[in-house]
């Protein structure tokens, strides 16, 4: 059939439609007709409307499939042709099935690499994220176990423990920490802690001979308290506790030298008392009458 036949058959086949708007085999033989004029997406409409009206006819699926396969949409095409010979066989259908089927093949085969690639790349990227959150986790670990381990030895608020003491005394003790311990019987503290400009003698107006402030002052002061919680603070304290000349090392740093200085005020204030003449009370009057028995 010359393509000028296959027009003709075209208009034949419309007008019958237009008499016969639901005959399926009218729609199926103008598909026919698009598919051998190369014009497989007309055919395809055809076809769909023909199937609607009667989905049990072989000869719209076989057009529809042949149509397909001049798209190159081989799987539709091999499907639609399956389906023809299965409501009834075509020789012709089943012929350009087989022909096109390693094609298919192919196509499933590389669709099946890609799906596996595709879940690999995801397995990846799991593993990836996993391993980064275990990582997150063991450094917030270890810090956390270092930060523990600066803390550990703070026990009741200094390291070392208290109370008994600062740990290992401070160089030269508290100012006026007493030869006699008069404000904390049995808790004496050799000569008196080195000044700021070099920790020697005794802090700013220590002395070393005036009454050591109540410890329980400076313990239930909430700033001191609350300042050697810091691990900056107490290893610095710690430091200069080991070496005096370490001091002006932290003569920048505003967190330790607020401690020194809070220290400073505390006992050079009974540094001070020492330097005058102090009056006489009724404590330090038993204390010397011990001292005489």
């Amino acid at each position: 059939m010359s393509d000028g036949n296959r027009e003709k058959a075209v208009e034949v086949f419309t007008e019958a439609i237009l008499q016969n708007p639901q005959m399926a085999s009218l729609y199926a033989k103008r598909a026919s007709a698009y598919v051998k004029l190369r014009k497989p997406n007309a055919a395809i409409l055809d076809c769909n409307r023909a199937i609607k009206l009667n989905p049990d006819s072989a000869q719209p699926y076989k057009w529809r499939g042949m149509a397909y396969r001049k798209l190159g949409e081989w799987q539709k095409a091999v499907k639609d042709l399956d389906m023809c010979c299965k409501l009834d066989f075509d020789e012709d259908a089943y012929t350009m099935a087989k022909e096109i089927r390693p094609k298919v093949q192919k196509i499933a085969e590389r669709q099946r690499e890609i799906e596996r690639f595709r879940e690999e790349k995801e397995k990846r990227a799991r593993i990836k994220r996993v391993k980064k959150v275990r990582a997150e986790q063991e450094r917030a670990r270890k810090e956390e176990e270092e930060r523990q381990a600066k803390m550990g030895g703070m026990g009741g608020g200094f390291p070392g423990g208290f109370p008994g003491g600062f740990p290992g005394g401070f160089p030269g003790g508290f100012p006026g920490g007493a030869a006699g311990g008069h404000n904390m019987p049995g808790f004496g503290m050799p000569g008196g802690m080195g000044g700021m400009g070099g920790m020697g003698g005794g802090m700013p107006g220590g002395g070393g001979g005036g009454g050591m402030p109540d410890m329980s002052e400076v313990l239930n002061d909430p700033d001191l308290l609350q300042a050697m919680q810091d691990p900056e603070v107490m290893l610095a304290f710690q430091e200069v506790q080991a070496d005096p000349s370490k001091m002006g090392k932290y003569e920048n740093n505003p967190k330790v030298q607020r401690v020194i200085n809070k220290l400073s005020q505390r006992f050079g204030q009974g540094g001070a008392a020492g330097n005058a003449t102090p009056k006489p009370d009724a404590r330090e009057h038993t204390f010397a009458h011990d001292d005489v028995d």
